[in-house]
């Protein structure tokens, strides 16, 4: 999989790829990330990207130009599923959507910055536009390392063990279940018994029940 993901400011970005999980994904070849400065793609001396909102207002924004070059350099090498925007009013990501798209070959993400981007670049050039909640960031940086984070994970021999994804939360719209590790005793408190009894379909039974009863409590509306 290549992710290509386009920022005013890419620089903020280069550490979340650079360790962990992501880092062995990447350098395995499992997925290919490319951090792609806008500034690359402005014209002029100045290497303008933003310029005033038409009508008045405060902030700047994106201007449609710089974007559009990109986009098009980049379609020009290689096809691609999907050009997403990171916007506050965009699709509230959850795990449904990275399933669909740690499928997918090629895809592009778009960051916003300071008072967003020309509409038309929402209008004929995107794909689709994701959101990560209903707050405002500075840029959208954050939230593509957020969405990169969670397709990168899904996807084949990321994981040591490729189970582990399909036991977290959100995968079957139930919460994940309490853990614990060594010591079984910690000033007196203790692990359930049933996770030291060995007993693997006694064990399952159980976190499926924390499962819904956790998932009743924090987020009665996943239920729904």
């Amino acid at each position: 999989m290549r992710i290509d993901i386009i920022s005013a400011v890419p620089e903020l970005m280069t550490s979340f790829f650079g360790h962990s999980i992501l880092k062995r994904a990447i350098q395995a070849k499992l997925v290919e990330v490319n951090l792609i400065n806008l500034r690359d793609y402005a014209t002029g001396n100045q290497k303008q990207i933003d310029d005033y909102a038409f009508g008045g207002g405060a902030g700047m924004v994106l201007m449609i130009e710089p974007i559009a070059a990109c986009i098009n350099q980049l379609k020009s090498e290689r096809e691609y599923d999907e050009i997403i925007y990171m916007s506050p009013d965009g699709e509230l990501l959850n795990q449904k959507t990275c399933n669909q798209l740690s499928l997918l070959k090629n895809i592009i993400i778009l960051c916003g910055h300071y008072k967003g981007v020309d509409e038309r670049v929402r209008q004929h050039i995107i794909t689709r536009e994701i959101s990560v909640g209903d707050y405002v960031l500075s840029g959208g940086e954050i939230p593509a390392a957020m969405l990169s984070d969670a397709i990168i994970r899904l996807m084949p021999g990321v994981l040591n063990d490729e189970t582990s994804a399909l036991s977290d939360s959100f995968q079957d719209n139930l919460l994940a279940p309490p853990v614990y590790t060594r010591p079984a005793d910690y000033n007196g408190w203790g692990v359930p018994p049933i996770l030291l009894s060995g007993h693997t379909a006694n064990v399952d039974k159980w976190r499926h029940e924390q499962s819904l009863e956790r998932t009743k409590l924090r987020r009665p509306d996943l239920l729904k």
